[in-house]
Parts: C-alpha cells; structure tokens; sequence
C-alpha cells in the first residue's frame, strides 16, 4: 500500500500481486471531450493484465435527465456483477492521470458498500511509462453476483443543497477549476450558468495530486485548509457532474475526515437550474 494514504496503493504493490485470487483490477478512465482521449479505446489498445473496463455512463442511472447519477444498488450490482466482481474482492481502480475520474468508481463501490477498494497511485500513464505489464488480450470475465449494502448517508441530494447554501450547516467543496468556479469561464454544458453555490469553497481536484500522484497528507492538510475549509466540521463535495468531487472525498477521508457527503448532481444540477442562487468570484 502507498505509505500515506490508507486508500491507495503503489505500482509496485500492485505489479507483485497481479494474478493473484480475489484481486480485481478495475480501469476506471473517463475524459471530458476537451481532453481528446477516448477511455474505452485506450483501455482496448492497452489496460494492465487482468483489469476489466468499468464504463462510467453504463455503471449511471438510465433514467436520470443528468450524467453519471448514482444508479440504485440494484442496478449497480448488476453492473459490476456482470464484470465478475465480488463485493468481497480487493478492488483496485485506475484511470490514466491518477486522480481524475478513478475516486469516482472508488466512492461508487464504497457507497456501495465495499471497503477494501483502492486507487493505483500515479494511475495507468505512470505504469505505462516505467515500461510496466501491459496487454491488449480481452481479459476472461466470469459474471458474478454483487452484493450491494447501499450507504444513502453519503449522498447528498438537491434539497439538501438547498437547505445548506440557506443555513450553512455544512461547509461545500468544489473540485472544478477556479475559472469555471469564479465564472470567469463559461460551462462546458449548454444551458448551464456559471459560477458557484453561495459560501462554497473552490478546492480544485489538480491541486491535490502531483505528475498523478496523491499529495502527501500534510501537503493535502494545507491546500484543503488554505482554500477554506475547516476540517472539524462537515463538508459537502461537489464539482461539474459528480466525477471529480470524489479527489475531494478521498483527500477527505486520507485525512480522517470522514463527516463529508458527495453531491451527485453537482454543478450540472445547480447550475442548470433557474430558481438556485449562483455566486461569481472567489468568494
């Protein structure tokens, strides 16, 4: 295991047990069109030995208007069940950057109630690169039943946000880039204002790893308290549509904080939305 954070491992743990019984190697990559790289196609040309696709438009909601909903536990289970993966399995996600969209599939399986799940730290273009295992062989998948023991706590819905951007009662962390935060940038999605919720604090996903690596804890402690947030009390993750929140949630709870709750429809919601209050600037 990575020696800081009790939710990530090493490459070089992970190499020395691949093959292993009861080890799932999950490639949890997603990429926003702006980034011009295409998960599925990469994962087909080269994944690491034994690791199954996990798409993240497929593992959402069908019937949510927004993207990348949290599915019911039913239909998450089914999902991952068809991946062969066992809620008793030790469950490693990567994606290529490191900590992009890979916390995203962790939160997922641990709000599904799975606990021994983690991210490969440096991701899959650090693995690549130090001339690791890779394969384009279709790794054999025997379809398997997972058992969801769904955690609500640790969802936080619209009318929640109404009632903490009204008293407060919660602090609120947004993962996106300070320019779609301030407003200075528009939105990605059409029909999307931009901005932020009023009191929320930016915590931009980048800032909390480095070349695809996890901050060390102290370092984590300060970009976390230097934007705002007081790690005594709860806090709320947020961010465009759900995915990047989770840098935020794994940063969190790396750092023992374990009082904070994912905004599912994130700034999608928020700020699609013409009744919701929408703050511009820093503050």
């Amino acid at each position: 295991m990575a020696d800081d954070s009790p939710f990530t491992v090493d490459a070089d743990w992970l190499q020395s047990r691949l093959g292993e019984p009861g080890l799932t190697i999950v490639d949890a990559s997603w990429y926003l069109p702006a980034q011009k790289r295409d998960a599925r196609a990469e994962y087909e040309a080269a994944h690491i030995p034994g690791a199954r696709f996990f798409d993240h438009d497929a593992a959402s909601d069908p019937d949510a208007k927004l993207p990348h909903t949290l599915p019911s536990p039913q239909h998450f289970a089914q999902y991952v069940g068809t991946m062969g993966i066992s809620a008793d399995d030790t469950i490693v996600v990567y994606d290529g950057p490191g900590f992009f969209s890979a916390p995203r599939a962790w939160w997922m399986f641990r709000v599904m109630g799975v606990f021994q799940v983690y991210v490969l730290d440096g991701g899959f273009d650090r693995w690549k690169a130090a001339g690791r295992p890779v394969t384009a062989e279709p790794t054999k998948i025997a379809p398997n039943v997972f058992h969801a023991d769904f955690d609500a706590a640790r969802v936080a819905s619209l009318t929640d946000m109404r009632r903490i951007v009204e008293t407060k009662e919660s602090q609120i962390a947004d993962a996106r880039g300070a320019g779609r935060f301030t407003g200075a940038e528009p939105e990605p999605r059409a029909g999307v204002r931009s901005g932020h919720m009023p009191g929320a604090r930016n915590v931009p996903y980048s800032a909390l790893s480095q070349d695809g690596a996890l901050l060390s804890k102290d370092q984590l402690r300060k970009a976390v308290e230097d934007a705002g947030i007081d790690l005594s009390k709860p806090v709320v993750t947020s961010c465009g549509s759900g995915i990047t929140a989770a840098v935020i949630t794994l940063a969190l709870e790396t750092l023992g904080h374990t009082d904070n709750r994912l905004y599912d429809g994130s700034w999608t919601e928020w700020g699609g939305l013409p009744d919701t209050p929408v703050a511009t600037g820093k503050e």
